[in-house]
């Protein structure tokens, strides 16, 4: 039983190694998120289905279960629908992907042995929509996570909708319509460079055409040439293209290398009073093959 319905709840097996707790901390290092509400070690977040919006609020239950709850009057009458949220939720925890061989190396692994150990049933939280993943990822380009976030904030608040529930509005990233429509002029008021401008609407209008989708970078089945399909397009370089691969194809082998803050981290766990090479990242990161994008993410929970 992967779910199930009881009453108006929805009852979501988790694997044994999971952790609800950190992956809530995970989810609460800013202040500035716009896109979920954390209250009471509960999450309430609005899911994008179509024209319709399901507001829903997930805790944890006993027995390793993730409990949905739908709020207000956002519950869909079909079952089709409440499969679409399962999925999502699903997706966002990253519930699919079995951590023991990843555990089973990091153990053995002096840099890798005390991040598993803090952070043990720490999964990469996910974001789901393609759209929302390239446009973090370019947000986040050469700036710091703070102002990432506020410029997160100042895009979702201006051009995408929000549902309201006792008082709170709920926000959803705008889409790739919302934004393929938009001139760089119509960007200025979010502060961001001119280049990024430029990127996201460029991406909006490929997505909006097809010409680029989900389906199309997961069915290479290769991490290569899905890495290579999106450093094609202006304004996706390896990091952005892997922090990609990473939060929303889940490919477990996707390694921003080139990160600053995995630099930071190794230099953190290691007591180096340098950051790492590249050469020696690539030494490092050896014992990793298949799992460095969940070694990243582990060492990234030691600064963010």
């Amino acid at each position: 039983m992967l779910w199930e319905e009881q009453g108006k709840q929805i009852m979501i097996k988790t694997p044994s190694n999971f952790s609800f707790k950190h992956n809530l901390e995970y989810l609460s290092r800013s202040t500035n998120e716009c896109l979920f509400h954390i209250h009471e070690n509960k999450v309430r977040k609005a899911i994008p289905l179509g024209e319709f919006t399901p507001l829903v609020e997930i805790s944890e239950g006993d027995n390793q279960v993730l409990v949905v709850e739908f709020l207000g009057n956002t519950r869909p009458a079909y079952k089709s629908a409440r499969e679409q949220v399962v999925t999502y939720v699903m997706d966002w925890f990253d519930l699919k992907t079995d951590l023991k061989p990843f555990y089973e190396l990091a153990k053995k692994d002096s840099v890798l042995q005390q991040a598993v150990k803090n952070f043990n049933g720490l999964r990469i939280m996910g974001i789901p929509d393609l759209f929302e993943a390239i446009a973090w990822g370019v947000l986040g380009q050469q700036i710091n996570l703070t102002y990432a976030y506020t410029l997160k904030r100042r895009l979702v608040e201006t051009f995408g909708r929000s549902i309201e529930l006792e008082g709170h509005q709920y926000w959803l990233f705008p889409t790739p319509n919302d934004i393929a429509k938009l001139t760089v002029e119509d960007l200025a008021d979010l502060k961001m460079t001119v280049k990024k401008c430029e990127y996201l609407i460029d991406v909006a209008k490929l997505i909006q055409m097809g010409f680029l989708t989900k389906e199309m970078l997961i069915e290479t089945n290769d991490v290569k040439e899905a890495e290579k399909m999106l450093t094609k397009i202006r304004g996706i370089g390896p990091w952005t293209a892997n922090y990609v691969l990473m939060r929303c194809l889940r490919y477990p082998s996707a390694f921003p290398i080139d990160d600053v803050g995995l630099h930071n981290a190794i230099k953190h766990v290691t007591g180096s009073e340098q950051k790492p090479l590249k050469e020696e990242i690539l030494q490092l990161a050896q014992p990793w093959n298949g799992w460095e994008a969940y070694a990243t993410f582990y060492l990234w929970r030691f600064l963010y």
